[in-house]
């Protein structure tokens, strides 16, 4: 069988595995993982069935916000490795079949960017300050900030230096916003995107692909509302998806068309359906996060309405959607599917909360979020587009809620103090689990045996999901990953079909669905929302996420029916 990442467009129905590289495996034992912890577990993933994987910031940074306050695009940090090191890791990806995308973050810099310290050295009005968002404050001696803008991450948007001048952040004080008006700033990452696509990146995640272009000067800065609201799009938002992002991503598609085969893209762009296809088009990234499954409940019209916006879009774009479940941003499915469902507008705040008060809030029913969990990923999976994993789902991993508040990482939890508290991304961030037994206590995420503590405390029931002991279970979540990567690329992707029709004679709280095999036969995934059995239709159950019984599907279940 010709695996999907041979094909040149490989992206439009790849299973792409998110690696968070400070949490995925430590060689070197400094309790941090690594570019060399990547290399030396390929195999594992390549026997997961995966098609590419992608690195979030592996670059030189302060690390106050995860390496997405990025101090040298075309370096690793030493902490990481190495160059040589990344080499390394991608030809033994490129060895196994293995496609390699890595996040790109044009955004912002980190403070300590070089382009930012000579900034601070020029002075008000210099070259030097162009390159990011530089204005005079308000006031006599410029004391008071150009407006009222909020980070996203609390606190005010804007930050003094002294001289009256002040610049903006929409995230973290340490994450100065560029100025894309800069020609300087458009030619440089251009160069970074050739520097990772000739040794040998396949593609790129764009991070915050919907903030570049900005507007402060169509009026005055004091007359914009103080929150422009993401999901608010268009001229009159001067922040968010504003149309002249797009001119950005049509130059790098003339970069990315250099390459045979043409690099890809996939934006994270946080915006309105019916915007997505704009970022996904065959001229600009090639792809675009669709987070509608991610947004929604265990909810059948929800999960529903997502699929259809997530078709309609690719539909427009000429491309293929994306699904996902969990990333480094939200908590794990399995823990949101365990506590209890209300409409996505309150969910949030829920789940929030929970995290707050160490998961002691609400009741987190493991076992239902797991059973979920597993009938999640088989509807996901039969899915046409692209399935983008994130490390430890594989493993059933819940979201760890209760790190201790002094030991987290994560520049949310450190901006509560500027309004309501918020503990932030670090529970799907805690390193993973190798070895169940492993003496040394960090459950095999170090290999040496002297090795430092782990970047962030693991729980005591990692023993239960490590890899070890799920891959000696074949009723494992990791067997279960596994085994429908491994039908969905025989049956599925090797269809090299995007073709979906609903399918008929279920009520509203079944979603069922039908696609082409690539044998000729057609697959039909039904997963039940309700809460009594439905019955399948005839044919053979190749895979269901719970046992069946008698030709029917329980509740929170799916199942792929062949005929």
């Amino acid at each position: 069988m010709t695996k999907n990442n041979a094909a040149a467009d490989w992206w439009k129905q790849a299973v792409v595995y998110q690696v968070y590289p400070r949490s995925f495996y430590d060689a070197n034992g400094d309790g941090l993982g690594d570019i060399r912890g990547v290399t030396e577990r390929m195999d594992y993933l390549a026997a997961l069935g995966v098609d590419a994987i992608w690195l979030s910031p592996f670059y030189p940074s302060p690390l106050v916000d995860g390496g997405y306050d990025v101090a040298d695009y075309r370096n690793v940090d030493p902490r990481l490795g190495t160059l040589e090191d990344f080499d390394a890791m991608v030809a033994a990806a490129h060895g196994a079949g293995i496609k390699v995308v890595v996040d790109i973050v044009p955004n912002h810099t980190s403070t300590e960017h070089e382009w930012f310290r000579a900034a601070l050295a020029a002075g008000p009005g210099s070259p030097e300050r162009d390159r990011y968002i530089f204005r005079r404050g308000r006031g006599e001696a410029g004391e008071l900030p150009p407006n009222g803008w909020k980070s996203t991450f609390g606190g005010p948007g804007w930050e003094p230096v002294g001289d009256g001048d002040w610049y903006l952040h929409l995230f973290a004080v340490e994450q100065a916003d560029l100025n894309w008006k800069n020609p300087e700033v458009r030619e440089d990452f251009k160069r970074t995107l050739r520097f990772w696509s000739d040794r040998g990146a396949d593609g790129f995640r764009i991070d915050v692909a919907h903030a570049l272009a900005k507007d402060l000067d169509s009026r005055p800065l004091d007359e914009w509302p103080d929150d422009p609201d993401q999901g608010h799009p268009g001229e009159e938002n001067p922040l968010w998806d504003r149309p002249e992002v797009h001119e950005i991503y049509r130059e790098w598609r003339e970069v990315f068309n250099e390459y045979e085969p043409p690099r890809f893209a996939v934006g994270e762009a946080w915006v309105v359906p019916e915007h997505q296809w704009r970022y996904a088009s065959v001229d600009e990234l090639g792809q675009v996060f669709n987070f509608e499954l991610a947004k929604a409940n265990w909810m059948a019209d929800e999960l529903r309405l997502a699929i259809e916006d997530g078709l309609a879009s690719a539909e427009r774009s000429g491309s293929t959607t994306t699904w996902v479940l969990s990333n480094h941003d939200v908590p794990r499915h399995a823990t949101r599917y365990g506590l209890p469902q209300v409409k996505s507008e309150t969910h949030h705040q829920l789940v929030t909360d929970w995290l707050l008060r160490d998961g002691r809030t609400y009741r987190e029913d493991r076992a239902l979020g797991t059973r979920r969990a597993r009938a999640a990923l088989l509807m996901e999976l039969a899915l046409p587009g692209s399935v983008y994993l994130y490390q430890g789902e594989e493993l059933g991993l819940f979201e760890v809620a209760d790190i201790p508040w002094g030991a987290l990482e994560d520049p949310e939890a450190a901006m509560s103090a500027h309004g309501d508290a918020i503990k932030g991304r670090d529970g799907c961030r805690v390193p993973l689990p190798w070895e169940a037994l492993d003496e040394t206590g960090a459950f095999g995420f170090s290999g040496p045996a002297d090795h430092a503590p782990a970047h962030l405390p693991q729980p005591a029931w990692f023993a239960g999901h490590a890899v070890d002991v799920e891959e000696a279970d074949d009723d494992s979540m990791l067997s279960f990953y596994r085994r429908a990567l491994a039908l969905r690329a025989e049956m599925l992707t090797a269809a090299r079909s995007t073709e979906l029709s609903w399918a008929d004679g279920y009520d509203d709280q079944v979603i069922a669905f039908e696609r082409p095999c690539a044998d000729g036969r057609t697959l039909a995934c039904v997963t039940n929302f309700g809460q009594e059995g439905v019955p399948l239709p005839a044919g053979e159950v190749v895979l269901a996420s719970a046992p069946t019984e008698d030709g029917t599907l329980a509740t929170d279940a799916t199942a792929w029916v062949v005929r």
